[in-house]
Protein backbone atom coordinates (compact mmCIF):
# COMPACT_ATOMS: atom_id res chain seq x y z
CA UNK A 1 0.00 0.00 0.00
CA UNK A 2 3.15 2.51 0.25
CA UNK A 3 3.77 1.96 -2.91
CA UNK A 4 -0.31 3.46 -4.13
CA UNK A 5 0.68 6.39 -1.37
CA UNK A 6 3.60 7.23 -3.36
CA UNK A 7 1.85 6.80 -6.50
CA UNK A 8 -0.84 9.36 -5.56
CA UNK A 9 1.65 11.79 -3.83
CA UNK A 10 3.21 11.96 -7.53
CA UNK A 11 -0.09 12.46 -9.12
CA UNK A 12 -1.18 15.33 -6.81
CA UNK A 13 2.54 17.13 -7.83
CA UNK A 14 1.68 16.63 -11.43
CA UNK A 15 -1.83 18.24 -11.41
CA UNK A 16 -0.48 20.68 -8.66
CA UNK A 17 1.98 21.94 -11.49
CA UNK A 18 -0.35 21.90 -14.44
CA UNK A 19 -3.01 23.81 -12.11
CA UNK A 20 0.06 27.13 -11.82
CA UNK A 21 0.40 26.64 -15.27
CA UNK A 22 -3.78 27.35 -15.91
CA UNK A 23 -4.43 29.77 -13.56
CA UNK A 24 -1.26 31.90 -14.57
CA UNK A 25 -2.90 31.61 -18.70
CA UNK A 26 -6.24 32.59 -17.00
CA UNK A 27 -4.54 35.61 -15.53
CA UNK A 28 -2.71 36.08 -18.77
CA UNK A 29 -6.29 36.11 -20.98
CA UNK A 30 -7.99 37.65 -18.47
CA UNK A 31 -5.84 40.79 -18.55
CA UNK A 32 -5.36 40.66 -22.31
CA UNK A 33 -9.56 40.52 -23.01
CA UNK A 34 -10.06 44.30 -21.50
CA UNK A 35 -6.96 45.52 -24.04
CA UNK A 36 -8.73 43.70 -26.94
CA UNK A 37 -11.98 45.32 -25.90
CA UNK A 38 -11.01 48.53 -26.22
CA UNK A 39 -9.51 48.15 -29.43
CA UNK A 40 -12.97 47.03 -30.56
CA UNK A 41 -14.80 49.81 -29.20
CA UNK A 42 -12.37 52.33 -30.73
CA UNK A 43 -12.27 50.57 -34.39
CA UNK A 44 -15.77 49.90 -35.13
CA UNK A 45 -16.99 53.38 -35.05
CA UNK A 46 -14.88 54.18 -37.88
CA UNK A 47 -15.35 50.94 -39.22
CA UNK A 48 -19.07 52.29 -39.24
CA UNK A 49 -18.92 55.76 -40.45
CA UNK A 50 -16.92 54.60 -43.12
CA UNK A 51 -19.19 51.96 -44.87
CA UNK A 52 -21.80 54.56 -44.41
CA UNK A 53 -19.20 57.08 -46.33
CA UNK A 54 -19.18 54.19 -48.89
CA UNK A 55 -23.20 53.79 -48.89
CA UNK A 56 -23.91 57.18 -49.60
CA UNK A 57 -21.11 57.35 -52.41
CA UNK A 58 -22.94 53.81 -53.96
CA UNK A 59 -26.41 55.52 -53.47
CA UNK A 60 -25.75 58.94 -54.26
CA UNK A 61 -26.19 58.15 -57.96
CA UNK A 62 -26.34 55.31 -61.02
CA UNK A 63 -22.45 54.73 -60.17
CA UNK A 64 -21.76 51.17 -61.64
CA UNK A 65 -18.20 50.47 -59.79
CA UNK A 66 -16.95 46.59 -59.48
CA UNK A 67 -17.02 46.59 -56.32
CA UNK A 68 -20.42 47.75 -55.56
CA UNK A 69 -22.40 46.46 -58.73
CA UNK A 70 -23.75 42.91 -58.17
CA UNK A 71 -22.49 40.76 -60.92
CA UNK A 72 -25.84 39.12 -62.85
CA UNK A 73 -24.43 35.62 -62.52
CA UNK A 74 -21.37 35.15 -59.81
CA UNK A 75 -19.20 32.22 -60.34
CA UNK A 76 -16.67 32.64 -57.87
CA UNK A 77 -16.71 33.82 -54.31
CA UNK A 78 -13.63 34.08 -51.38
CA UNK A 79 -14.09 33.59 -48.43
CA UNK A 80 -11.84 35.03 -45.36
CA UNK A 81 -11.54 32.71 -42.48
CA UNK A 82 -9.95 33.74 -38.96
CA UNK A 83 -8.81 31.71 -36.58
CA UNK A 84 -6.49 31.30 -33.54
CA UNK A 85 -2.41 30.84 -33.82
CA UNK A 86 -2.73 28.97 -30.61
CA UNK A 87 -4.94 26.51 -29.02
CA UNK A 88 -5.91 25.72 -25.40
CA UNK A 89 -9.54 28.14 -26.01
CA UNK A 90 -12.06 25.80 -26.39
CA UNK A 91 -13.75 25.30 -29.14
CA UNK A 92 -12.91 28.82 -30.46
CA UNK A 93 -11.48 28.11 -33.56
CA UNK A 94 -13.17 24.84 -34.25
CA UNK A 95 -16.24 26.90 -34.36
CA UNK A 96 -15.31 29.70 -36.64
CA UNK A 97 -14.29 26.59 -39.07
CA UNK A 98 -17.32 25.04 -38.74
CA UNK A 99 -19.36 28.35 -40.22
CA UNK A 100 -16.97 28.61 -42.72
CA UNK A 101 -17.40 25.00 -44.22
CA UNK A 102 -21.05 25.76 -43.98
CA UNK A 103 -20.92 28.82 -45.70
CA UNK A 104 -18.28 27.01 -48.34
CA UNK A 105 -21.45 24.35 -48.75
CA UNK A 106 -24.29 26.99 -49.42
CA UNK A 107 -22.03 29.07 -52.09
CA UNK A 108 -20.89 25.56 -53.83
CA UNK A 109 -24.51 24.77 -53.89
CA UNK A 110 -24.95 27.66 -55.25
CA UNK A 111 -22.52 26.72 -57.79
CA UNK A 112 -19.96 29.00 -57.44
CA UNK A 113 -16.48 28.15 -57.40
CA UNK A 114 -14.73 29.77 -53.54
CA UNK A 115 -11.47 30.44 -52.86
CA UNK A 116 -10.38 30.23 -48.97
CA UNK A 117 -8.10 32.61 -47.13
CA UNK A 118 -7.37 31.74 -43.70
CA UNK A 119 -5.50 33.66 -40.69
CA UNK A 120 -4.03 31.54 -37.84
CA UNK A 121 -2.26 28.45 -37.72
CA UNK A 122 -5.47 26.35 -36.27
CA UNK A 123 -7.38 26.96 -39.65
CA UNK A 124 -4.07 26.54 -41.78
CA UNK A 125 -3.59 23.21 -40.18
CA UNK A 126 -7.02 21.88 -40.60
CA UNK A 127 -7.09 22.78 -44.36
CA UNK A 128 -3.38 21.16 -44.71
CA UNK A 129 -4.66 18.04 -42.36
CA UNK A 130 -7.35 17.44 -45.44
CA UNK A 131 -5.30 17.99 -48.31
CA UNK A 132 -7.21 21.15 -49.54
CA UNK A 133 -5.43 24.20 -50.76
CA UNK A 134 -5.85 27.41 -49.79
CA UNK A 135 -5.54 30.56 -51.89
CA UNK A 136 -3.33 32.51 -49.12
CA UNK A 137 -2.70 32.31 -45.56
CA UNK A 138 -1.30 34.53 -43.04
CA UNK A 139 0.00 33.55 -39.72
CA UNK A 140 1.27 34.93 -35.97
CA UNK A 141 -0.96 38.19 -35.05
CA UNK A 142 -4.24 36.68 -34.29
CA UNK A 143 -4.53 37.49 -30.57
CA UNK A 144 -3.00 41.13 -31.43
CA UNK A 145 -3.46 42.01 -34.81
CA UNK A 146 -2.32 45.27 -36.15
CA UNK A 147 -3.58 47.88 -38.29
CA UNK A 148 -0.59 46.93 -40.58
CA UNK A 149 -1.94 43.30 -40.35
CA UNK A 150 -5.14 44.25 -42.05
CA UNK A 151 -3.65 45.87 -44.69
CA UNK A 152 -1.29 42.99 -45.63
CA UNK A 153 -4.47 40.31 -45.45
CA UNK A 154 -6.68 42.84 -47.65
CA UNK A 155 -4.52 43.34 -50.37
CA UNK A 156 -4.50 40.66 -52.28
CA UNK A 157 -9.07 40.10 -51.37
CA UNK A 158 -9.04 43.68 -52.90
CA UNK A 159 -6.69 42.99 -56.15
CA UNK A 160 -8.99 39.43 -56.64
CA UNK A 161 -12.34 41.71 -56.52
CA UNK A 162 -10.84 43.83 -58.66
CA UNK A 163 -9.84 41.23 -61.60
CA UNK A 164 -12.45 39.50 -63.63
CA UNK A 165 -13.51 35.75 -62.26
CA UNK A 166 -12.81 34.59 -66.07
CA UNK A 167 -8.88 36.36 -64.81
CA UNK A 168 -9.09 34.29 -61.46
CA UNK A 169 -10.85 37.14 -60.19
CA UNK A 170 -13.89 36.98 -57.59
CA UNK A 171 -17.36 38.44 -57.56
CA UNK A 172 -18.29 38.22 -53.97
CA UNK A 173 -16.27 38.33 -50.86
CA UNK A 174 -16.91 36.93 -47.43
CA UNK A 175 -15.23 37.22 -43.79
CA UNK A 176 -16.13 34.51 -40.89
CA UNK A 177 -14.57 35.42 -37.40
CA UNK A 178 -15.93 35.25 -33.91
CA UNK A 179 -18.05 37.76 -32.81
CA UNK A 180 -17.52 39.23 -29.52
CA UNK A 181 -20.78 39.46 -27.52
CA UNK A 182 -19.35 39.73 -24.26
CA UNK A 183 -17.01 37.81 -21.74
CA UNK A 184 -19.23 34.60 -21.70
CA UNK A 185 -20.32 34.62 -25.31
CA UNK A 186 -18.54 34.71 -28.44
CA UNK A 187 -20.43 33.93 -31.52
CA UNK A 188 -19.29 32.70 -35.15
CA UNK A 189 -20.45 35.21 -37.87
CA UNK A 190 -20.47 35.64 -41.32
CA UNK A 191 -20.42 38.72 -43.35
CA UNK A 192 -20.41 39.93 -46.71
CA UNK A 193 -18.03 42.54 -47.26
CA UNK A 194 -18.26 43.23 -50.92
CA UNK A 195 -19.80 43.60 -53.41
CA UNK A 196 -21.39 46.42 -50.75
CA UNK A 197 -25.12 45.77 -49.85
CA UNK A 198 -26.36 49.51 -50.03
CA UNK A 199 -28.26 48.87 -46.90
CA UNK A 200 -29.30 51.83 -44.49
CA UNK A 201 -26.85 54.48 -43.35
CA UNK A 202 -25.55 53.24 -39.25
CA UNK A 203 -27.21 56.68 -38.16
CA UNK A 204 -30.33 55.36 -39.89
CA UNK A 205 -30.45 51.66 -37.96
CA UNK A 206 -30.19 53.37 -35.09
CA UNK A 207 -33.38 55.46 -35.54
CA UNK A 208 -32.24 58.94 -36.22
CA UNK A 209 -34.86 60.38 -38.64
CA UNK A 210 -32.99 63.26 -39.36
CA UNK A 211 -32.41 64.12 -42.94
CA UNK A 212 -29.20 62.74 -44.10
CA UNK A 213 -26.65 65.00 -46.26
CA UNK A 214 -26.34 64.91 -50.11
CA UNK A 215 -22.87 64.58 -51.30
CA UNK A 216 -21.60 66.42 -54.60
CA UNK A 217 -18.40 64.02 -55.87
CA UNK A 218 -15.20 65.09 -56.98
CA UNK A 219 -13.59 64.21 -59.92
CA UNK A 220 -16.53 61.32 -59.98
CA UNK A 221 -18.04 58.67 -57.80
CA UNK A 222 -15.98 56.03 -59.62
CA UNK A 223 -12.60 57.59 -58.63
CA UNK A 224 -13.98 58.17 -54.82
CA UNK A 225 -15.18 54.75 -54.89
CA UNK A 226 -11.87 53.49 -55.81
CA UNK A 227 -10.18 54.90 -53.15
CA UNK A 228 -12.68 54.43 -50.29
CA UNK A 229 -13.34 51.08 -50.85
CA UNK A 230 -9.90 49.75 -50.43
CA UNK A 231 -10.03 51.89 -46.94
CA UNK A 232 -13.32 50.00 -46.37
CA UNK A 233 -12.31 46.46 -46.47
CA UNK A 234 -9.32 47.20 -44.38
CA UNK A 235 -11.46 48.60 -41.80
CA UNK A 236 -13.93 45.72 -42.03
CA UNK A 237 -10.63 43.28 -42.07
CA UNK A 238 -9.41 44.86 -38.68
CA UNK A 239 -12.24 45.46 -36.78
CA UNK A 240 -13.02 41.42 -36.96
CA UNK A 241 -9.63 40.60 -36.60
CA UNK A 242 -9.78 42.74 -33.23
CA UNK A 243 -13.46 41.23 -32.52
CA UNK A 244 -11.54 37.56 -32.87
CA UNK A 245 -8.78 38.75 -30.86
CA UNK A 246 -11.37 39.32 -27.98
CA UNK A 247 -12.79 36.45 -28.36
CA UNK A 248 -10.24 33.97 -28.35
CA UNK A 249 -8.92 35.50 -25.34
CA UNK A 250 -11.95 35.24 -23.54
CA UNK A 251 -12.50 31.64 -24.69
CA UNK A 252 -9.04 30.82 -23.82
CA UNK A 253 -9.84 32.04 -19.94
CA UNK A 254 -12.89 30.61 -19.90
CA UNK A 255 -11.13 27.58 -20.95
CA UNK A 256 -8.21 28.06 -18.57
CA UNK A 257 -10.66 28.43 -15.82
CA UNK A 258 -12.85 25.32 -16.12
CA UNK A 259 -9.11 23.58 -16.18
CA UNK A 260 -8.19 25.04 -13.02
CA UNK A 261 -11.02 24.06 -11.75
CA UNK A 262 -11.40 20.13 -12.76
CA UNK A 263 -7.26 20.26 -11.44
CA UNK A 264 -8.75 21.47 -8.08
CA UNK A 265 -11.43 18.93 -8.29
CA UNK A 266 -8.55 16.39 -9.16
CA UNK A 267 -6.57 17.40 -6.61
CA UNK A 268 -9.20 16.94 -3.59
CA UNK A 269 -10.04 13.55 -5.30
CA UNK A 270 -6.38 12.35 -4.98
CA UNK A 271 -5.70 14.03 -1.36
CA UNK A 272 -9.02 11.58 -0.68
CA UNK A 273 -8.02 8.21 -2.05
CA UNK A 274 -4.15 8.89 -0.83
CA UNK A 275 -5.64 9.85 2.65
CA UNK A 276 -7.35 6.63 2.63
CA UNK A 277 -4.61 4.49 1.40
CA UNK A 278 -2.25 5.93 4.31
CA UNK A 279 -5.22 4.87 6.69
CA UNK A 280 -5.22 1.36 5.16
CA UNK A 281 -1.48 1.58 5.84
CA UNK A 282 -1.70 2.75 9.48
CA UNK A 283 -4.53 -0.17 9.87
CA UNK A 284 -2.93 -2.72 8.54
CA UNK A 285 0.46 -1.70 10.76
CA UNK A 286 -2.04 -1.99 13.58
CA UNK A 287 -3.14 -5.02 12.82
CA UNK A 288 0.50 -6.59 12.23
CA UNK A 289 1.87 -5.35 15.46
CA UNK A 290 -1.34 -6.15 17.59
CA UNK A 291 -1.12 -10.06 15.79
CA UNK A 292 2.60 -10.47 16.39
CA UNK A 293 1.45 -9.08 19.98
CA UNK A 294 -0.41 -11.60 20.50
CA UNK A 295 1.37 -14.61 18.62
CA UNK A 296 4.07 -13.68 21.38
CA UNK A 297 1.59 -14.01 24.33
CA UNK A 298 0.36 -17.21 23.57
CA UNK A 299 4.11 -18.18 22.97
CA UNK A 300 5.07 -17.09 26.15
CA UNK A 301 1.44 -18.57 27.71
CA UNK A 302 2.22 -22.17 25.91
CA UNK A 303 6.13 -22.35 27.51
CA UNK A 304 4.95 -21.30 30.97
CA UNK A 305 2.69 -24.51 30.95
Amino acid sequence: MGAQVRVYKRRIKSVKATKKITKAMEMISASRIVKAQRQVTASTPYADELTAAVTAVAGGGDVKHPLTTEAEAPKRAAVLLVTSDRGLAGGYSSNAIKAAEQLTARLSGEGKEVDTYVIGRKGVAYFNFRGRGVKESWTGFSDSPAYADAKRVSAPLIEAVGRDSADGGVDELYIVFTEFVSMMTQSPVERRMLPLALEPSAVEARGDKRVQPLYDFEPSAEEVLDALLPRYVESRVYNALLQAAASEHAARRRAMKSATDNAEDLIKSLTRLANAARQADITQEISEIVGGASALADASAGSDR
